[in-house]
């Protein structure tokens, strides 16, 4: 295709060429597969996974794509699913995957910039219109860019259809494997087959938690305010500290359960007069949760997530300790790491079937709230193509609409204790986490990535 270029803000991309990538083994016929219960609950959101690569220049960049298509199209042998399409089913109005072999959409791009020149904290800046492409035709998008000093970063798009944040780490792991020539680790299982009890029931706290919706109701959904994207790494001497203040009251608290504690208490100072309680809440992935054996689902591709809320008054957030929030944290997410809860969402969506639903705090119905997700299982140093490990590797979202807060937690491909946060949020968030005395949040920049 003719290059074409798109200027934004400093830099600019030219997207020199499209293909498909279809998998390299054809199954006997295309078919359907029925998404399960849990599916239904994903909101259909684009996820983006966004790495960067610097350590190794690429000499070679039409070499080394092609060897990217390549291993892409038998890592599609595995994921077939992922190499169709998302379709309406006429008769429920359900998203379901025709496995179809479509492929999935990759995109060639050359920025003007060395890596290092680029604006790694404003992701608003940086990714949307020139390091992320979106065509809906497509449930996984991949652009590969080009930069001047040899670097590349990759960004891969999903449907939220397909699965989480779980389902996309074994298949970018897979696809990694591959292009290395190592042995695949996982068997992906494809079955989708978290059904309903017969009879369905359910305890009645799904019914204040979660609420059924439209594609256009996710779409309108109302915002408070602005929403900002940005990225910033949180040292480890930090993400320590906050652990031991956590745990100064003699209980055990997760590094993640003292970061939301101290995130929270800073997010009360800014939601506004005329609220008198605040929200959080945590994705919970239901894996480990739903069999007798934990890794019995280790390999299953779809959603198995829900979410962990907690609410208190704006006083309690202000006057309490950061032990204090921690004990709340820990308790709302203690209920839901378990089968029940799992049983109880899965037969609630099925009693109202067909459509989509989705947490009413998410859908912007519930107040101010943040939700924080964990990711310290999802692969950032080890995804490595055969041009070296990643500097960063993190995820974001193209959305422009949400009703929530959105803090997403990495490793840092330093490995060293470090975090990489992307966080969605409000500018009054932005000013009170950059400003705070504890200097936590520190915004991303090539210097924390030792470029």
């Amino acid at each position: 295709m003719a290059a074409e270029g798109s200027l934004h803000s400093a830099y600019v991309v030219n997207f020199t060429g499209k293909s498909v990538v279809r998998a390299s083994r054809l199954l006997p016929k295309p078919y359907t597969l029925t998404l399960s219960n849990l599916d239904l609950l994903s909101g259909r959101f684009p996820v983006t996974y966004f790495y960067f690569y610097g350590e190794a220049p690429v000499t070679n960049f039409p070499t080394t794509l092609d060897s990217l298509k390549l291993s892409l199209a038998e890592t599609l042998n595995h994921f077939y699913p992922f190499s169709g399409q998302i379709i309406q089913n006429p008769k429920t109005n359900e998203p379901e995957i025709l496995c179809n072999n479509t492929g999935a959409l990759v995109v060639e791009a050359h920025a003007s910039i060395a890596l290092k020149e680029l604006n790694f904290y404003n992701l608003d800046e940086s990714l949307k219109g020139k390091l992320v492409s979106i065509n809906p035709d497509f449930p996984v998008q991949v652009q590969v860019t080009c930069y001047t000093c040899g670097g590349i970063s990759i960004t891969f798009t999903f449907d939220h259809a397909l699965g989480d944040a779980s389902s996309f780490s074994k298949f970018l792991l897979t696809w990694s494997e591959i292009a290395l020539e190592k042995k695949v680790s996982c068997i992906p299982d494809h079955q989708r087959n978290l059904r309903a009890r017969n009879p369905p029931r359910y305890d009645p706290w799904v019914d204040q938690a979660f609420v059924s919706c439209t594609m256009e109701d996710i779409i309108n959904m109302p915002t408070r305010k602005i929403i900002l994207k940005r990225l910033y790494h949180i040292d480890a001497s930090s993400i320590n500290r906050l652990q031991r203040i956590a745990c100064i009251d003699g209980g055990k608290r997760t590094k993640i359960e003292a970061f939301s504690a101290y995130v929270w208490k800073v997010m009360v100072r800014v939601i506004g007069e005329s609220h008198t309680r605040c929200k959080m809440g945590w994705l919970v992935d239901g894996r480990t949760r739903m069999g007798q054996d934990p890794n019995s689902m280790s390999n299953y591709i779809g959603n198995v997530l829900s979410l962990a809320f907690a609410e208190a008054t704006v006083e309690e957030l202000k006057s309490g300790s950061l032990s204090d929030i921690s004990r709340i944290i820990h308790e709302a997410i203690l209920k839901v790491t378990n089968r029940a809860h799992f049983l109880d969402l899965i037969d609630w969506i099925e009693c109202h079937r067909p459509g989509l639903m989705l947490s009413k705090v998410v859908l912007g119905q519930a107040g101010p709230a943040l939700v924080v997700s964990s990711g310290r299982r999802f692969p950032v140093a080890e995804l490595d193509f055969g041009f070296g490990r990643p500097v960063l590797g993190t995820v974001c979202s193209t959305i422009e609409k949400i009703g929530v807060g959105y803090m997403n937690q990495r490793e840092s491909a330093r490995g060293d204790g470090s975090w990489t946060v992307s966080a969605i949020i409000w500018p009054e968030l932005v000013a009170a986490l950059e400003s705070d005395s504890d200097r936590v949040f520190e915004p991303m920049t090539a210097n924390h990535l030792q470029l």
